[in-house]
């Protein structure tokens, strides 16, 4: 294999090895990595770097201030159940995903590569089809909530302003295509670093104030039942499902391992654990402390639901700000990389520098365009998160990654633990592949009646 591998690198033109080694320029420069094995030397990342980015794709304000309003949509037995289930389920895929990387001997530094490593061109278009929609659904999801988080902000000091929710989604939109100039995840590092420091104080702040707010409520007025007809309670159910599964949405675990230095696999395991550490105390405590404070009336964004004191609701916002700011950049660069590969020449002298600089900033801006067009178009922020984690999230974080480790040929010699291994892979592939068909009847049936009773560009 070694020997053929030679000879077809040998015979290769020179027109055909310059092509390649610009795509593999363009996925350095999106990734901080590299290209398969020769970039391995640029990555600078220690396990602490990985945890900020696997923490700041994943534990945002936007995927946990929904989880009371999706367990309250399931009930207790159910919601605690697809909450600790989701938690593990991903927990587990995440280290399988990290567990590939250089399976076959090449280190695939995109998810897309990876799954055409393992699937071949279809696999390469269905990975990239599904973290295009993850992408895009969630930073159109998240610049919903940082729009409504700083207009909570502003009404807070000028209560008589006219600024509307469109000023802000425009706003935050500025902001990103500033941040979007920085060149690859691993430059991002500091501002997820301050991401994690935003997400605990957001979620030690949110945690607290729901406490305090349903000591003051008269618990004998909280219910707990599920509202509404038969049938809406199935859709509730449903929507709610393609939430919990957004809440653990990471389609850039390939990416981020790319930037983290050797040995990869090692560092990846202890900063994915890490992050999920940090998941677990955030995500459970909100979700079961927001429903247990308001029952069956929380909203879907539960910094909506508290009231007093009013100035620990403006640290949760400005703490959800700041933590969005970062994720939103993450989930930028598969998006900013197809057109890196495309766009950008592979030359480094000055003319060809300034023309990518420049090529850089038009297509970050018509990127950013239009997710904030979207964005403020229809702010109806359940419904993307729902159909964001059902069509996007569910096929990246828990069903191919437990296929792939399959077909990759990495379950373990011994008989009994490579049964029980590929029995609860299969089992996971299998239900999630009907929460992500269920999250999407639930989610567009949300849209369809959200659209119904707003009208576009609508300030909530």
């Amino acid at each position: 294999m070694i020997s053929n591998q030679s000879f077809e690198a040998t015979s290769t033109t020179a027109e055909n090895s310059s092509v390649c080694d610009e795509e593999k320029v363009a996925v350095a420069a999106a990734t901080g990595g590299g290209g398969n094995s020769s970039g391995r030397s640029e990555a600078r990342g220690t396990w602490k770097h990985a945890a900020f980015h696997v923490a700041t794709t994943i534990a945002t304000p936007a995927a946990y201030a929904p989880l009371p309003f999706a367990v309250a949509s399931l009930g207790w037995p159910l919601g605690v159940t697809s909450l600790v289930g989701g938690t593990l389920a991903t927990w587990y895929s995440s280290l399988l995903i990290a567990s590939l990387w250089g399976w076959n001997g090449k280190k695939e530094t995109t998810y897309r590569h990876l799954a055409r490593s393992i699937y071949g061109s279809w696999g390469y278009w269905s990975i990239a089809f599904f973290q295009q929609v993850a992408s895009l659904g969630n930073n159109i999801a998240i610049h919903i909530a940082a729009g409504s988080s700083l207009k909570a902000v502003f009404k807070y000091y000028h209560r008589d302003g006219t600024l509307t929710l469109q000023h802000f989604i425009i706003f935050f939109g500025a902001f990103e295509l500033f941040l979007s100039q920085l060149p690859d995840i691993h430059s991002l590092r500091w501002v997820n670093a301050l991401c994690i420091l935003s997400t605990i104080g957001f979620a030690g702040t949110t945690i607290g104030v729901t406490i305090y707010n349903g000591k003051k409520i008269d618990r004998e007025s909280i219910s707990y039942s599920l509202q509404g007809s038969s049938s809406s309670k199935i859709f509730r159910a449903f929507n709610a499902l393609g939430a919990i599964a957004f809440s653990f949405g990471d389609a850039m675990l390939p990416e981020i391992q790319s930037t983290v230095r050797e040995p990869a696999k090692k560092n990846m395991y202890k900063g994915v654990s890490t992050a999920y550490s940090i998941i677990v105390l955030t995500y459970w405590q909100l979700a079961f402390c927001g429903y247990w404070a308001f029952g069956s009336e929380v909203q879907p964004y539960i910094v909506a639901s508290l009231t007093i004191p009013e100035w620990t609701t403006v640290m949760a916002n400005l703490f959800a700000v700041i933590q969005i700011s970062g994720c939103f950049q993450i989930y930028c660069r598969p998006t900013y990389a197809y057109f890196e590969e495309r766009m950008l020449s592979r030359k480094t002298n000055s003319q060809c520098h300034l023309r990518n600089r420049l090529s850089r900033l038009i297509f970050t801006s018509i990127y950013m365009v239009l997710i904030t067009l979207v964005a403020a178009a229809m702010p109806f922020f359940g419904d993307f998160v729902s159909i964001c984690g059902a069509i996007g999230f569910t096929p990246l974080d828990f069903v191919f990654p437990v296929l792939a480790y399959i077909k990759a040929g990495k379950t373990p010699r011994n008989t009994s633990i490579r049964y029980a291994v590929l029995f609860i892979n299969l089992a996971i592939a299998t239900w999630f592949s009907v929460v992500a068909v269920l999250g999407c009847i639930g989610a567009v049936r949300f849209i369809v009646e959200d659209i119904k009773t707003y009208r576009f560009f609508h300030d909530i």
